[in-house]
């Protein structure tokens, strides 16, 4: 068998409509540190015939920020501010295409009162995971960020019955380990 060229997620970009709203959400909702940003609101914009060639933009699109952000142990996030007067919202679930990314959370209640509070739609309370993901505790449910996008929030803590029949396993982050040193008084 040959090695998988593909190593793993690098990150997931989104556009948003106001940069500096998107961030709040970001940090404040699902705990994401701000990286770096490639493109600030005072550069002049990425734009031209070859940038809408590159990323199939409809042309006078063009690109006002660009910024990174770390979550947790997954994916890096990248969001992007463009110019066009014709944008469309964020597809449905049932449209074609990339519909969410899914973020694992130790605590879903947590995590869902800390985006909903920093603006997201809870679209219906978690629901227990079912079939061949299911499991004590193997939660999700989906909120929508206030920029759009959808966002399953994701907990299995338990082992779930598909691993019954294969070694390959989803990705999960390592467990955090504690101190065993006694707490400071």
């Amino acid at each position: 068998m040959t090695p998988p060229t593909t190593r793993g997620i690098d990150h997931i970009g989104l556009t948003v409509p106001n940069i500096a709203a998107a961030e709040h959400f970001l940090v404040q909702g699902l705990g994401a540190e701000f990286i770096y940003e490639m493109l600030g609101a005072s550069d002049p914009p990425f734009k031209g015939p070859d940038l809408e060639r590159a990323v199939g933009l409809p042309a006078g699109a063009h690109v006002n920020v660009i910024r990174m952000y770390k979550v947790a142990h997954g994916p890096g996030i990248e969001l992007f501010q463009y110019t066009f007067p014709e944008q469309r919202p964020p597809a449905r679930a049932c449209d074609i295409g990339w519909q969410h990314i899914a973020l694992y959370v130790d605590d879903i209640d947590k995590a869902v009162a800390r985006a909903v509070a920093a603006g997201a739609e809870l679209m219906a309370d978690p629901w227990d995971m079912i079939g061949s993901e299911g499991g004590a505790g193997n939660r999700f449910c989906f909120v929508r960020a206030p920029f759009g996008a959808m966002i399953e929030l994701i907990t299995f803590p338990s082992a779930m019955p598909y691993e019954q029949g294969t070694a390959l396993r989803r990705w999960k982050p390592p467990l955090e380990k504690t101190s065993s040193l006694p707490a400071a008084r």
